[in-house]
């Protein structure tokens, strides 16, 4: 498979996930990519959305969640497997240290693998530099009702900072399709709160570096999902197998409105979260998460893009 990077530089705040509207996150899962991607489809026509559906469908086009890259470097997710830390064996704090990172420098990955990671020093704070979190205050006007205040909580990155996706290819005119799409949707943004301005970028493309194309070609003993991803019913029992994994419940409303005219709540899906370590690859799906009514259908994207982590 082929393997292309698109850098975002967001122009402004962003406003990703979180439990409510005072909270969120600094970066977005492969489903939301694939759901934003789909309306840019259907707004070029509903041929165009079925042939990017399907793309997705078969495995042929692969979408990796959303990770922080602050200026040249980039970090992935940290793998759930049981690491051994080489020099500090038994130190309370190094354990703590350890479950409270989330993402690694793609240089320092390695070393993580092997326990030799210095979790502890300078390079597992450096996400800190990605950007800030920023509570905005906006009013709600509904009708004749007196105005409601209420704060969404954004995240501005710094400069020369932000998020990356991986896109995963077989030919020529998916790249083609892809990259149209994106660009596209730059202009629409992604996340929520897009009507008030939130979530738009700049997007550019870059080669994937040869460590990660090494690792996502390489056949091995365990695997990482650089993607939320979910087995389907008949790969459930061999991918679940002494994996180590954490699940996370997708849900939401449908953003677009030509599914329907008012808005309508997604059907709650759970999945591995990006990092789970699986001992067999898997081609998990894409699923209908309409509710049933009837409607056009809706998707939720769960397949993994797994990369080989079996040091």
């Amino acid at each position: 498979m082929n393997y292309k990077v698109y850098k975002l530089s967001f122009l402004g705040a962003v406003h990703f996930g979180g439990r409510s509207l005072e909270d969120g996150e600094y970066t977005f899962c492969a489903d939301t990519l694939f759901s934003a991607l789909c309306q840019e489809a259907l707004k070029q026509g509903e041929d165009v959305l079925q042939r990017f559906y399907q793309d997705a469908l078969n495995g042929s086009l692969l979408l990796s969640d959303a990770f922080p890259y602050i200026g040249g470097t980039y970090y992935l997710p940290k793998p759930m497997k049981r690491i051994e830390a080489v020099n500090n064996k038994g130190d309370s704090a190094v354990k703590k240290a350890y479950k409270k990172l989330r993402y690694i420098p793609l240089e320092a990955m390695e070393a993580y693998l092997s326990g030799s990671y210095d979790i502890c020093g300078v390079q597992s704070k450096d996400i800190d530099r990605l950007g800030y979190f920023e509570m905005k205050a906006v009013a709600s006007i509904r009708g004749e009702e007196e105005t409601k205040p209420y704060r969404i909580g954004t995240y501005y990155y710094n400069k020369g900072n932000g998020v990356y996706i991986i896109a995963g290819y077989q030919n020529q005119a998916q790249l083609e399709l892809m990259d149209k799409l994106m660009e596209s949707l730059s202009f629409s943004g992604i996340g929520g709160k897009r009507a008030s301005g939130l979530g738009r970028f700049e997007v550019r493309s870059e080669r994937l570096p040869r460590e990660i194309w090494q690792r996502l070609e390489r056949m091995g003993a365990c695997y990482m999902s650089l993607s939320v991803s979910l087995p389907r019913a008949d790969e459930l029992e061999a991918v679940l197998a002494g994996a180590e994994y954490m699940l996370c419940k997708r849900s939401g409303f449908v953003a677009s409105g030509q599914y329907a005219s008012k808005q309508m709540r997604k059907r709650d899906l759970y999945v591995l979260k990006a990092g789970a370590c699986v001992a067999a690859r898997y081609q998990g799906d894409i699923y209908d998460v309409s509710g049933g009514d009837g409607g056009h259908p809706v998707y939720r994207y769960a397949k993994p893009m797994l990369m080989e982590v079996g040091i």
